[in-house]
């Protein structure tokens, strides 16, 4: 059987998924973030987190460079925000938008929840890499309004 690519594409959209932006700071970059949903939860026990970059993204080789990163999942009210660092060529952190954690990745201000990782592996997935991070520090904000993705538009959770 073969699969339209759109089709596919439009049926995995009906899944709602958070959104987050992954943010690094490696050697010879300036601190940088993009905007995924493709984001999840792997182990507790150790704590293992993935998310997956496609293979000609933009911002590949200075994840490759990068030993840590954030995710940082995004609050109800940073539509703005998710917007912005999904934008081509529009991954510079602003410096009103973060501080630099523990790990010395950037974290978010007003996100949700942000978890600092070391890059454990990369798994190849097709046309992405699929990343996996061991978290070393967490920030949450428990009560706060995700920010959810469905069918191509953002919605509210009642």
């Amino acid at each position: 059987m073969s699969l339209d690519p759109r089709e596919l594409r439009n049926a995995l959209g009906q899944f709602t998924t958070g959104v987050c932006v992954i943010t690094a700071n490696p050697p010879g970059y300036k601190p940088f973030g993009m905007t995924v949903n493709s984001f999840a939860s792997v182990s507790l026990d150790p704590a293992l987190v993935l998310w997956s970059l496609r293979n000609d993204s933009e911002c590949l080789d200075a994840f490759n460079k990068s030993k840590t990163f954030t995710v940082n999942v995004l609050a109800s009210d940073q539509v703005d925000m998710s917007n912005l660092y999904a934008k081509k060529s529009e991954h510079e952190l602003r410096d009103d938008h973060y501080r630099i954690g523990k790990s010395g990745a950037p974290v978010l201000r007003g996100a949700l929840s942000s978890f600092e990782c070391e890059t454990w592996a990369n798994y190849e997935g097709g046309d992405h890499v699929i990343v996996v991070g061991k978290v070393i520090e967490m920030d949450n904000k428990p009560g706060a309004k995700p920010l959810v993705f469905q069918a191509g538009q953002y919605r509210e959770l009642r």
